[in-house]
């Protein structure tokens, strides 16, 4: 069972008030420490207050942050392709703007033009990273997209389940659990990608409240009552082929498969960071 931490990470103090616990991390926060410190604006605190102790949860300003992942190493490399495709930071990006990168660093890390394939995948993506259909997606949404991309493309696997939490871990375990009917340690493979679509549900208000909207974080069974209740935010998970089903997945197989997804669902934005291929 992971457990929280007792004090506010701000103040360091301990107080009889509430203090909301991150979803991801072990920090807890007073609402007066976030306010305070910039971190909650305009009405997002009630939000925080409305969602933090429940099975939605609130990421923490430091798991919101995927770039936060990132060496400096790492990090440099990105803002350099980025100054290299004539990316400015802190803007928004159109479709346009997004496949002519998306193109660029193709051309650049394989030599020779994306293929139709691989621009309507980069279509679909930016689509992910722009819920509302707003026609543009934020600069906080590209750059954790970027992000997650970077990480799966320089570290191993192993470096990448390094990075997740106790909670993150129990949250998959309870899921491959679930997906687990027979308990004999093994569920398809098909439910295994699945989990990947079921892991990015977003829990949205008829009328969000702010800017920022919280996610659930998990895969869902079809039945759980925050995956029939999601209403219009959802999409129909793709069926999958029956062949899939034959290959048998094991817990660590489901984690390692599944790691770059639960990375990608930290923010709290309702934009998909990393959308699962069809």
């Amino acid at each position: 069972q992971a457990l929280n931490d007792e004090i506010c990470e701000i103040c360091e103090v301990w107080t009889a008030e509430s203090l909301f616990p991150c979803r991801v991390c072990s920090r807890v926060y007073h609402d007066g420490c976030l306010r305070r410190m910039g971190y909650l604006q305009n009405d997002s605190a009630v939000e925080v207050t409305e969602t933090a102790h429940t099975e939605t949860g609130w990421s923490c300003y430091y798991c919101d942050n995927l770039n936060l992942l990132l060496t400096e190493e790492e990090m440099y490399s990105l803002m350099e392709t980025l100054k290299l495709c004539k990316i400015i930071p802190e803007t928004c990006l159109t479709l346009d703007d997004f496949l002519h990168y998306k193109h660029l660093v193709h051309k650049q890390q394989f030599e020779r033009p994306m293929a139709e394939e691989q621009e309507e995948r980069a279509a679909l993506q930016f689509s992910a990273l722009d819920p509302d259909k707003k026609g543009h997606i934020e600069w906080h949404d590209f750059l954790s997209h970027e992000s997650i991309q970077l990480l799966q493309k320089l570290r191993p696997q192993n470096a990448l389940l390094r990075l997740l939490t106790a909670k993150e871990r129990e949250r998959a375990r309870a899921a491959f659990l679930a997906l687990d009917q027979d308990s004999d340690g093994f569920i398809g493979e098909g439910e295994c990608h699945r989990a990947r679509h079921a892991w990015f549900r977003k829990h949205q208000k008829e009328t969000p409240s702010c800017s920022v909207s919280i996610s659930h974080v998990g895969p869902m069974s079809e039945s759980s009552p925050v995956s029939s209740g999601s209403g219009k935010s959802q999409e129909k998970t793709p069926p999958a082929p029956e062949r899939e089903e034959a290959r048998p997945v094991d817990w660590p197989g489901f984690l390692r498969e599944n790691v770059a997804y639960i990375l990608a669902a930290r923010p709290n934005s309702a934009a998909l960071h990393l959308q699962p291929p069809a």
